[in-house]
């Protein structure tokens, strides 16, 4: 494994790469949202709402798998190889996404799909954490992490500009440009900072094993539960509003250009929320400045619910985007520097796969409650209350009792680093 030194110095790069991969991860699930009015116009499929969103939670119930087994598996082969083979896996996939023939294998091919962008998160989070100097690893990771909501900015603006031109099978199709624009630079740049990356079969069983054991002990037990809980409102925030917002603000009376503006809107918010609160992160801590930003998603949403004057609402939009998609920039953040180097991946890959389930029922649920003909408000009022759940789990998260030394490879500026 190259030094500390070495890496740190090529910390830039890997963040940039990291954040494209990223991109293309943001942009391949929010993408099947922003095409969701045409997807249920297609007169071959006939789909409800409800089958879309089952539809849109294949990809979501992949990406619990994946997070789970890539977290873990990348704390014992190492985070390079996990961090390629997940890139290359959710990029080819997507070709399989465009060409599936029938509703059905459809889901199926998303599936698949979520299995890589499940797993690359914490992976790339793990890597950003580790190559940055302690005093910047929120900010560094909150820069790196904006590509989620940069990619739903992208898939919006897409849909906006080129879908009467390439359609929704185009749109789709255009996630799988990763595997040119980012795998062969991700190749070059990207470095192995896991300690014992290649394991003996004298340690091996252990390295599988201790992780999740350390993990799951007592002490540690309600700080993985808390977590895995503002995780799974966090990311039934992030695809519940970006796989329904446009459909919501359509059936509320905007033409579809307005409501795919809506959803730019909450995913440049996400933008700032990250970036700003993973700041704040670094100064004041993980805990207060993630249930803040809850708090500011229950409240935004809930201003969402009494649907003000447009100018106002996209407004309000921008403010929910921060406290939701950008809280849970923040929340990766407080997860990655909670626990040290040794099960940092696990405990991400553990937490991550909690929320993933939170994924899967946003979709579900705002599926579930549009089709059953739920007011406009009582939609919104229903996300903004379980925004508040996620704050309160953020601050029940127990104390670190156990100061970690291994939390980076980059030593502070002028010392030595710890190990």
């Amino acid at each position: 494994m190259p030094s500390p030194t070495s890496i740190t110095a090529r910390r830039y790069p890997v963040v940039a790469v990291c954040f494209a991969a990223i991109i293309f991860d943001g942009y391949d699930l929010i993408v099947y949202g922003s095409t969701i009015p045409a997807l249920l116009a297609y007169e071959p499929w006939s789909l409800s709402r409800t089958q879309a969103g089952a539809i849109g939670s294949c990809a979501l119930l992949g990406m619990f798998l994946g997070a789970i087994t890539a977290g873990t598996l990348t704390d014992r082969f190492g985070r390079r190889r996990l961090f390629l083979t997940c890139l290359a896996w959710y990029s080819a996939a997507m070709l399989a996404v465009a060409a599936a023939p029938t509703p059905e294998l459809l889901g199926l091919f998303r599936f698949i799909a979520g299995l890589g962008f499940g797993g690359i998160a914490p992976v790339a989070i793990a890597l950003v954490v580790e190559v940055a100097r302690d005093s910047e690893r929120n900010r560094l990771n909150a820069l790196m992490l904006s590509g989620l909501p940069v990619g739903g900015v992208l898939a919006a603006l897409a849909a906006l500009n080129l879908q009467d031109v390439i359609g929704f099978r185009g749109l789709w199709a255009m996630g799988a440009l990763a595997l040119v624009l980012v795998l062969p630079f991700a190749w070059r740049v990207i470095p192995e900072t896991t300690p014992h990356a290649t394991p003996t079969p004298a340690h091996t069983e252990q390295t599988r094993t201790a992780p999740l054991r350390e993990l799951f002990a007592a002490p540690a037990l309600s700080g993985v539960l808390l977590f895995g809980l503002a995780n799974f409102v966090g990311f039934l925030l992030v695809f519940g509003l970006n796989t329904w917002l446009p459909e919501l603000m359509h059936e509320a009376g905007y033409s579809l250009g307005s409501a795919l503006t809506f959803q730019v809107l909450l995913n440049t918010g996400a933008i700032i929320g990250g970036i700003s609160g993973s700041t704040l992160a670094d100064r004041y801590g993980s805990r207060p400045v993630a249930a803040s930003a809850f708090l500011l998603a229950t409240i935004a949403i809930g201003g969402m619910a009494i649907a003000p004057p447009p100018l106002l609402m996209y407004f309000v939009v921008l403010l929910a985007g921060a406290g939701s998609i950008g809280t849970q920039i923040v929340l990766f953040g407080f997860v990655a520097t909670h626990y040290p180097a040794r099960i940092r991946a696990t405990a991400l890959g553990v937490t991550t796969g909690f929320g993933r389930l939170g994924a899967v029922t946003g979709p579900l649920l705002g599926g579930i409650l549009l089709s059953a003909h739920v007011p406009f408000g009582w939609v919104f009022t229903i996300f903004g209350a379980i925004a508040l759940i996620g704050g309160l789990a953020c601050l029940f998260v127990p104390h670190r009792t156990v100061r970690h030394t291994e939390t980076s490879l980059a030593p502070h500026p002028g010392t030595e680093r710890v190990s």
